[in-house]
């Protein structure tokens, strides 16, 4: 998924530059165009009068400010709109390019921007044709970050991609890869590493922390209880002379 973003950038370089001279009304309040300069008085013309005592000093004309999303006042939009499609599909690949993103992700930023819902899913579902959007791809992708990161286990890795708008059939299928020997030697590491930072501790202490540690990242009852009291038995403090 990752090649696939990459791959977009330089699409999106071109329907940046499709949008660069107009966009729709949703996408100018969003997108607001940069403001005109002030000219100085020597490319008016005009001398720069200074004010004399008692007499009025003479004001420059004020620089022209568009008005964003007013046709007639944003130069983008004066020579007319282009495509709603274009705009929000340079959006969509904004976002893929910073990060990977769930469709839900992309269908609320569009909503943030005030795209039409309408357009919004026709845009991502040729995005999901040609790949770049692709939420097999991408939960498969963050339950493998989230492992190695945080090592977290099923049941928050679960709730990860529900937050990210994961649909449940396409969570369980990434879920469905993580073995249940995987997670049991994951929550081992995370118990020994745990636990040499806790030296000296009474073993009832560290095995409610460590308990505590697991079930926050998502580890079942019995099998934290299960690596806990192994990991705190064969402790070196914890062995009899």
């Amino acid at each position: 998924m990752t090649d696939k973003i990459d791959e977009a950038r330089a699409a999106l370089e071109a329907a940046l530059a499709s949008t660069s001279s107009g966009g729709p009304a949703w996408f100018a309040q969003a997108e607001p165009g940069p403001q005109s300069t002030p000219a100085t008085p020597a490319a008016q013309g005009e001398p720069d009068v200074q004010a004399e005592p008692g007499a009025g000093r003479r004001r420059r004309p004020k620089a022209w400010q568009p008005i964003p999303g007013d046709p007639e006042s944003d130069p983008r939009t004066r020579d007319g709109e282009p495509d709603a499609e274009d705009v929000a599909r340079s959006i969509v690949l904004r976002q893929l390019a910073m990060a990977p993103r769930s469709r839900k992700q992309l269908h609320d930023k569009l909503r943030q921007r005030n795209c039409p819902d309408e357009v919004a899913e026709r845009v991502l579902d040729r995005m999901t044709d040609v790949g770049l959007v692709d939420d097999e791809a991408y939960a498969g992708m963050l339950v493998r970050s989230q492992q190695a990161s945080r090592g977290l286990a099923k049941r928050a890795l679960a709730r990860e991609l529900r937050t990210k708008g994961v649909d449940d059939e396409t969570a369980k299928a990434a879920l469905d890869e993580v073995s249940p020997e995987h997670e049991r030697a994951q929550a081992e590491r995370l118990v020994a590493k745990k636990l040499r930072t806790m030296h000296g501790l009474d073993a009832t202490v560290q095995t409610r922390r460590l308990a505590g540690m697991l079930a926050r990242k998502g580890y079942p009852a019995d099998l934290s209880m299960q690596v806990i009291r192994e990991a705190v038995r064969q402790a070196p403090e914890h062995q009899r002379d």
